[in-house]
């Protein structure tokens, strides 16, 4: 099969797809205390559960990210719906007050939306006429409108893209795919492990006395000048890396390369696409492949449909370094998946499956279920289904599932409400998710604060793994992505490129942090308009030069 009728063919499948279905949700919705602070289990929807706003609206797409805080829905009549944390302007209604409930983005009303990225704190949607719009945070340039000058876009603005098929987000980067030729993939944003692809991580000394390492944004999208020669497909992002798919079925990973995620048997950062080897000769990747990137791993469908997944796949145990198969899910017909921080959903058959390390109900197996899967499981709430589209993010599951031959089996699901956006207040720590059984809302808002503290012992002796996600985060943006984007672990291991960079398996949970360099470094670059660059390096392993990535 010629590289045209590939494409063809997923355009063909993609069509098909447009019908959309019923939207479910599962997972944390106290969305400003996500990853900040532990919140009460009342605030997290254990099941799969219908949003109020949704009920009866075909959903044909969702979105999410792995350190997304909130969510992205598309309907059939191309209108974009978004909900969640908003301190960043990331659901593009103008303001940044937070929604729990899904609203219309009135900025995209005259555009048709049939795809969509989300980031840490950005959003980006593509239309029908293959223009691209972006709304949220864009301090590293990751909207791609050529500017940084406003570092916080409210409403929807033009990316500087054209002939735009598809975007994908990581937490401060996107990801453009087109249908021009010699540049079918763009990316814009934060370039400190090389996600972008060109090659350099732009990192430069703003200090001539001392080390003090900042990163040149990256506003306007380039192509990447190593993937000129390739048609491009797919793509997926994780926090800091990409994975891509060309027509010819080769897959390429770049960016940060800690606990194997990039699936080169070594954790070194990629600065440019690097073709993985498990999938080429015979086995690369048909048209209609399914791939995802959570924040610590990587996935795709090869041959037979058969699943591999590489990265930091459990929370115990060895990385994997490169590929393997997961053989739990041989003979499964997989449609659609995605991964969040450390979760991940797939739609397979007449079947909907999560595994996982989850402590919000992301899972979606119930009150009497497990919180965690190491191993995939169906979700019995939706056996029998046939699902359309899922996303993860952070700490929640979003799933599209058709409601053909479902019967009454939706209408027997609990309906959450949320809370108006008028009921929202834009104070932190203030908003309280109120579901469908609760019948004392102005109590629950009352006692929320007693009982923080009644509950403030016997949390820390509940704690467990999942503190390397969700602990010493502060309600300041700029710095508590760390923990959200690469793990505790991850920010450890002094920017984990160079220092892990000759590890392999259990060796990357036991870094060596590298001495401290005194030279300055100094790249003789101009220092940066104050306030135009991350202060994210504060804190963060200022340590010697990382290797660069060896050719190809």
């Amino acid at each position: 099969m010629s590289g045209v009728e590939a494409e063809k063919k997923v355009e063909e499948k993609q069509e098909e797809a447009v019908k959309g279905g019923e939207l479910l949700f599962c997972g944390a919705t106290c969305w400003d205390a996500i990853g900040r602070r532990r919140v009460s289990s009342e605030c997290n929807l254990v099941s799969p559960t219908r949003l109020r706003p949704l009920v009866g609206v075909d959903i044909r797409f969702v979105a999410s990210g792995s350190t997304s805080c909130h969510c992205v829905a598309l309907d059939v009549e191309g209108r974009c719906y978004t909900w969640g944390r908003n301190e960043k302007g990331q659901l593009g209604h103008g303001d940044i007050i937070q929604r729990d409930r899904p609203t219309v983005v009135s900025g995209l009303s005259k555009y048709n939306i049939i795809r969509a990225g989300s980031g840490k704190s950005h959003t980006v949607v593509v239309t029908e006429d293959g223009l691209s719009m972006s709304f949220g945070w864009n301090k590293h340039g990751q909207l791609g409108t050529g500017s940084t000058k406003n570092e916080l876009e409210l409403s929807p603005v033009r990316c500087l893209v054209s002939e735009v098929k598809n975007a994908a987000c990581g937490a401060e980067f996107t990801v453009w795919l087109t249908s021009v030729e010699g540049a079918s993939i763009l990316t814009a944003g934060l370039p400190q492990y090389g996600q972008l692809g060109h090659g350099t991580d732009n990192e430069y000394n703003t200090k001539d006395s001392s080390v003090r390492l900042a990163y040149e944004a990256q506003p306007r999208p380039r192509a990447i000048p190593s993937l000129a020669g390739e048609t491009i497909v797919k793509v997926a992002c994780g926090a800091n890396h990409s994975v891509a798919v060309d027509t010819n079925g080769f897959v390429y990973t770049w960016g940060f390369g800690g606990y194997g995620r990039l699936g080169h048997k070594e954790q070194k950062d990629e600065w440019i696409p690097r073709r993985v080897d498990v999938f080429s000769k015979h086995n690369v990747v048909p048209p209609d492949a399914v791939i995802s990137a959570g924040s610590l791993n990587s996935s795709c469908t090869a041959g037979g449909g058969q699943l591999y997944m590489w990265g930091k796949i459990k929370n115990n145990g060895d990385d994997w370094m490169y590929p393997k198969p997961l053989m739990d899910l041989s003979g499964w017909n997989l449609r659609c998946m995605d991964s969040g921080y450390m979760h991940h959903f797939v739609g397979a058959d007449a079947s909907c499956i999560s595994w996982g390390h989850a402590q919000s109900g992301e899972l979606g197996y119930g009150p009497n279920g497990q919180k965690s899967s190491a191993l995939p499981k169906k979700v019995d709430t939706l056996e029998g289904m046939h699902v359309v589209s899922v996303a993860c993010g952070f700490a929640h599951s979003l799933v599209v599932v058709d409601r053909t031959n479902v019967g009454d089996r939706l209408d027997q699901l609990d309906v959450y409400d949320g809370k108006a956006s008028g009921e929202v207040s834009e104070e932190p720590g203030s908003k309280i998710p109120v579901s469908k059984k609760s019948t004392k809302k102005g109590a629950a808002a009352k006692t929320s604060e007693s009982n923080k503290k009644r509950k403030k012992s016997k949390e820390s002796s509940e704690s467990d793994d999942d503190d390397e996600d969700e602990d010493e985060n502060s309600d300041e943006d700029n710095d508590d992505s760390e923990a959200e984007v690469n793990g505790k672990a991850d920010h450890k291991r002094q920017r984990g490129g160079k220092a892990s960079g000759r590890g392999r398996g259990k060796s990357a949970s036991k870094p060596t942090a590298e001495p401290k360099s005194s030279s300055g470094r100094g790249r003789s670059r101009p220092p940066v308009e104050k306030g135009s660059q991350s202060q994210s390096t504060k804190g963060k392993g200022n340590s010697g030069k990382r290797g660069r990535p060896r050719k190809l």
